[in-house]
């Protein structure tokens, strides 16, 4: 059975090819601000200023962010090298929140 990280990662991979993320940070801060998406994903290994913009922003816009994985990890997801990125689909936020949720629970 596959790990809920790596379906959440799968979910992302398939969000990339259906043209439904956000690429970026500046692309990414503009659809927070624009409450476009409900789902941002930040590296975990990412820096520090960039990652505290970004989670300021989150939190005012009630946008949930996900820093639970490597900047490699979500390159390697996406097939494009950006750690910041927000999911720009009201279905693939709900199913990957969903992930999460159960993630947390086990």
């Amino acid at each position: 059975m596959i790990s809920k990280d790596e379906q959440i990662l799968n979910l992302l991979g398939l969000a990339m090819r259906a043209g439904k993320l956000v690429l970026g940070t500046a692309p990414t801060l503009a659809a927070i601000r624009g409450q476009k998406v409900s789902l941002a994903f930040f590296p975990s290994d990412g820096g520090a200023s960039q990652a505290k913009k970004i989670a300021d922003k989150s939190s005012f816009y009630n946008v949930r962010l996900v820093q639970d994985y490597t900047k490699q990890q979500l390159t390697d997801a996406i097939g494009a090298n950006r750690g910041v990125f927000a999911v720009a689909d009201h279905g693939f936020s709900r199913k990957i929140k969903q992930l999460i949720s159960e993630k947390e629970r086990n």
